[in-house]
């Protein structure tokens, strides 16, 4: 009998192409850009069922919960979350899931996939995957190429070593070589020879012969992530990498680390349709502009306009576009983005000014996303802050007191357990409870519904920081949040 596919779903980016939408504290695959489903989901459910195993996900330690929470709204279960004390690009990564695999099934088929690509034809991916599998299975590398459409120079392409079949049969051939994100007139021409594929990024092989990879081609990088994972520990769940070997591992890429080095390479062509979503106009373009060119996205009107994507995230905002041409525009409740769509990768040097200037919301979201739920600050005034706060079903916060501030509760839905000093009591809707600065004190949700209240905090100092941590379910040291 076949072994299942494991896919390892890397899911640690936070890319700033799509800011304000994407930040540092929430990225791009966990918001629902094209769907009602985030793209990490969308990724999961795709490479989910028959001739898949439970995945493998690698991520940051600011991302953990969501990747659960995330995965149990679909109804899936990871087979193991690994944290990366930080981020070192897609070989250590796709490494250290191949020294977990390896450990029970040396010889089994893992899928590389990152977590943000929209790939609409799910069952044509999946039968390209089936397709690919049997040269895996022989040892080959395998890398799946699309085909393009343009003349992108924003991708890497893949050299074929014969042109791909008129329908795109998603056969394996021997991969000729990777060519690095090429100039206009270069892109230009590797479309028309009909020779090239765009390099997706996307990889099949047996966990045994990357590992064997990395021997031949970046052994010293397996000595160190080998160590990572040899001195792993298991933290509710999740599976952290030691930090110590992990801090001396170089920044690299797989492609760099031992694709481009290996001779047992193969590509399986790509024709269905497929985006990484590089970009605001790789948005527009995905999102099947309207007979003006035009995409308008929640809330948002266009008069007039063409060629442009207007998008309001606030359902209690109006985003209006009169007489717009070749315009993105992207409102958030706390910044708005409005560029040219040639300028539309440029989105980096917005947050760049942004950090240089210490605004928050270069990459902070307004809703912080916690592992018991999340909250997000209505109002902040001069010793005062107002904040809504959703706690999950059965969830709750740490025993914690605070240094500078008192806080008001006051419940607004579900019901909600409430810890003051030696004190318990349930305090439902429409009741209100008081916290003493300096009172050891504690929230949970006891019931099945999602419990909100507003918190009223006032006090000399109100950051988050501002935390004494007594007991915490989530494991969390001194001065985390929440």
């Amino acid at each position: 009998m076949t072994q299942d596919i494991t896919p390892v779903l890397l899911c640690g980016g936070s890319g700033t192409r799509l800011w304000p939408l994407s930040r540092k504290s929430y990225p791009k695959q966990f918001a629902p850009i094209t769907g009602d489903t985030s793209l990490f989901q969308s990724s999961a459910l795709r490479l989910a069922g028959p001739g898949f195993a439970a995945p493998i996900v690698v991520t940051g330690g600011d991302f953990r919960f969501i990747v659960t929470e995330q995965m149990a709204a679909v109804e899936l279960a990871p087979s193991a979350v690994l944290i990366e004390p930080a981020a070192r690009n897609t070989a250590p990564a796709i490494l250290a899931a191949a020294l977990v695999l390896a450990e029970g099934a040396p010889d089994a088929l893992m899928l590389v996939a990152p977590s943000d690509h929209v790939i609409p034809d799910a069952a044509r991916f999946r039968a390209a995957v089936q397709a690919a599998a049997p040269a895996a299975r022989a040892g080959r590398l395998v890398t799946f190429g699309i085909r393009p459409d343009r003349a992108e120079t924003g991708y890497g392409w893949l050299e074929l070593s014969q042109p791909p079949g008129a329908d795109f049969a998603p056969q394996p051939q021997p991969l000729k070589r990777f060519v690095e994100k090429p100039d206009a007139a270069a892109a230009q021409a590797m479309l028309e020879s009909g020779q090239y594929l765009w390099n997706a990024g996307i990889f099949l092989f047996s966990a045994s012969s990357l590992i064997d990879a990395f021997a031949a081609h970046a052994p010293d990088m397996l000595a160190q992530v080998r160590a990572a994972h040899q001195g792993a520990v298991r933290d509710l769940g999740f599976t952290r990498l030691a930090p110590e070997p992990w801090d001396g591992i170089a920044e690299d890429s797989i492609d760099y680390a031992v694709m481009e080095k290996a001779s047992n390479l193969s590509v399986v062509p790509y024709g269905g349709v497929w985006s990484d979503l590089g970009g605001w106009e790789a948005v527009w373009r995905d999102s099947g502009p309207d007979a003006a060119g035009v995409v308008t996205h929640g809330p948002a009107s266009a008069i007039d306009c063409e060629n442009s994507l207007l998008r309001a995230e606030d359902p209690h905002q109006q985003l209006v576009g009169l007489g717009l041409r070749d315009i993105v525009a992207v409102a958030m409740p706390d910044a708005v983005l409005v560029a040219h769509k040639d300028r539309a990768q440029d989105v980096k040097l917005a947050v760049q000014r942004l950090k240089a200037e210490g605004a928050v919301q270069a990459e902070t979201l307004p809703r912080d996303y916690r592992p018991w739920g999340w909250f997000e600050s209505l109002v902040v005034g001069n010793r005062f802050q107002v904040k809504r706060i959703h706690v999950h079903p059965g969830a709750a916060l740490s025993l914690q007191s605070h240094h500078h501030r008192a806080e008001h509760w006051i419940v607004v839905e579900g019901t909600a357990r409430v810890t003051i000093d030696d004190q318990v009591k349930l305090v439902t809707e429409n009741q209100s409870v008081f916290i003493p600065l300096g009172a050891v004190h504690r929230m949970e949700n006891p019931g099945k519904v999602p419990m909100v209240l507003i918190e009223v905090q006032t006090g000399s100092y109100l950051g988050e920081d501002d935390i004494i941590r007594y007991e915490d379910v989530y494991a969390r040291g001194q001065g985390a949040k929440g």
